[in-house]
């Protein structure tokens, strides 16, 4: 028999019970000299008995090691080997050791994911009490308004202009953005600079992410989101227009600029962005004609400029009657709050002027009687939200704090915290309100813009396989088969690539023709099948508007618009 010795210098001591780390060592120990002879049960491969020996202050420990592979272990709390130890012991120990065995220091806990239930029916759901306005409830109605149009046509500009005029800004506020866009040499900018707060933006001189601010009128709360026009940040753009209930289209007068806007050479960005927020449901348009003073109010260039743009938004699918006209000079505040006073303008215009026309628009529909639908436009960082904290409108059923929410597609329950709706907080939200909302119990990484917040017992669809009816715009090059390129949808954007054609649509009638082609050309409409290069989460057209709307661009350009007419794969 071979024995091994081991000095350990420490003071004798004794325990009455074990402590909790000598089981642990002692499972330790065993749990290396066990090993599995069958499935069903585990034997010793050393059997070790130990005898302690006092030398002076020091223990001598000796093993007697033999082999028995027959044997089960029978050890006591120290490690010894005892006739006397309970069953119950040596249950306990012989657990711990298989726990032990069977522990990895590389696996990594299972994170909690939610069971996502399978969608029950939707005629079956029905909105709670709470979810409804009562006629007591003394809310503003929201009006969610776009500000779009081509870069340099002063939108920022006409958004500061409208806040100062409406008290939103005050006068000393106003004297430090004047004071700094001298020092910049960019006095002309004053206004802009309201919206455009970033370095970046205001050294370029132009918007780059989309501004929000708000202002009252006489039948809204207005939620101004100015869109930037510059095309590298076309992606930014929709993100605003997404969220909009109707939008400002701001148009430069000025000789050679709205017809840059139209595109002389190619696409404009006048006419991708009336594509664009049309193709995200916006029906009333009120076509801003700015810069006005530089064609000194020119009448026959007013009617110039609708007869041109007119004809193209007739073609997007825009009705006469929701697109109201309105020339302006935001720089020279000329018919922007009160009706034309430079009597080369009032001379031939009695309509109304920019803020009445945005009061007169049509009060926007919000559906409360379906399930909640969240999507998320940005995940923010705020003290008073938390730290997991989401901003977006809310575009179909309502939430409340301390409701339970699924958090898609991560599948993950999480509990609305706080909710803050223009900045101060409230304790619920309704279909058409934009809100920022704090949530807990859920870690940060499930959280990501282009998800969507939903009701737990409906989630929302997640898909890689979409059929899409789209409208092909005016493009130079063919789209064929196989064709790669940027889906956007509500506030998602991914890779994607068309991989069949199903049919072609007639124009007039919109019945599938007998011929399939092998490619899409300009102004054709037809019905593809696309793949993801991952799932997003998305809607049928039919079932949720807000969800299935949809734009396909390639080569920074939007060559194509649609809805999503069926949902292929679902996760």
């Amino acid at each position: 028999m071979a024995h091994k010795e081991r000095r350990i210098n420490i003071v004798p001591f004794k325990f009455d019970t074990p402590s909790p780390d000598d089981m642990v060592a002692t499972g330790l120990k065993s749990s290396r000299n066990v090993r599995k002879v069958d499935t069903d049960a585990l034997y010793i491969d050393v059997h070790i008995a130990e005898k302690k020996v006092m030398d002076n202050d020091n223990f001598i420990t000796e093993k007697d090691t033999t082999t028995d592979p027959n044997s089960p272990v029978k050890l006591n709390e120290f490690g010894e080997s005892s006739k006397g130890v309970s069953v119950d012991s040596q249950n306990k120990t012989l657990s711990l050791d298989h726990e032990l065995q069977h522990l990895s220091l590389e696996r990594k806990p299972q994170k909690s994911k939610a069971k996502i239930k399978k969608p029950v029916s939707l005629s079956l759901y029905k909105p709670e009490p709470w979810m409804l306005q009562r006629e007591d409830e003394d809310i503003p109605r929201q009006l969610n308004l776009a500000i779009v149009g081509h870069v340099d046509s002063g939108k920022s500009t006409l958004c500061g202009r409208l806040l100062h005029a409406l008290g939103r800004i005050s006068k000393k506020q106003m004297h430090k953005y004047e004071k700094e866009a001298k020092e910049k040499g960019k006095g002309s900018f004053a206004y802009a600079w309201a919206m455009d707060e970033s370095a970046d933006e205001r050294e370029r001189g132009i918007t780059m992410t989309v501004g929000v601010a708000y202002f009252d009128t006489k039948n809204y709360h207005v939620v101004l989101l100015d869109s930037p026009g510059h095309k590298d940040f076309v992606p930014n753009m929709i993100s605003g227009a997404t969220q909009s209930d109707a939008a400002v289209l701001v148009i430069d007068a000025s000789v050679g600029s709205f017809e840059a806007g139209m595109g002389v050479n190619g696409i404009g960005q006048t006419k991708e962005h009336s594509q664009l927020i049309r193709s995200f449901g916006v029906d009333n348009l009120i076509v801003a004609v700015n810069k006005m003073d530089s064609v000194e109010y020119s009448k026959e260039r007013f009617n110039f400029i609708k007869s041109q743009l007119g004809t193209f938004l007739r073609s997007c699918g825009y009705k006469d009657s929701a697109i109201a006209w309105v020339p302006m000079s935001a720089m020279e505040n000329e018919n922007l709050m009160a009706a034309a006073s430079d009597t080369r303008l009032s001379s031939w215009y009695d309509g109304n002027c920019l803020l009445k026309a945005i009061d007169t628009l049509p009060p926007p529909y919000h559906d409360v009687s379906k399930p909640l639908r969240l999507p998320i436009c940005d995940v923010i960082s705020s003290h008073t939200l938390g730290q997991v904290a989401i901003g977006g409108k809310v575009e179909a059923g309502a939430i409340r704090s301390g409701c339970k929410v699924l958090v898609m597609p991560s599948g993950e329950l999480a509990v609305v915290k706080t909710i803050e709706r223009n900045s101060s907080s409230c304790n619920l939200a309704r279909a058409g309100d934009n809100v920022a909302i704090g949530l807990q119990g859920i870690d940060p990484s499930h959280v990501m813009s282009g998800g969507v917040i939903c009701h737990p017992d409906y989630p929302v669809s997640v898909a890689s396989c979409l059929e899409l009816k789209i409208l092909v715009l005016d493009i130079t090059v063919p789209i064929l088969v196989g064709l790669e390129f940027e889906l956007h949808i509500h506030h998602a954007k991914v890779s994607a690539s068309m991989v069949k054609i199903l049919s072609l649509l007639e124009q007039k009638t919109g019945k599938a023709s007998k011929k399939i082609p092998r490619f899409l050309t300009s102004r054709q409409t037809a019905v593809i099948e696309v793949k993801l290069e991952k799932e997003v989460c998305v809607e049928e057209f039919s079932n949720l508007k807000a969800l299935g709307r949809v734009s396909l661009r390639s080569q920074g350009n939007t060559v194509a618009v649609g809805i999503v007419s069926r949902v292929r794969e679902q996760a």
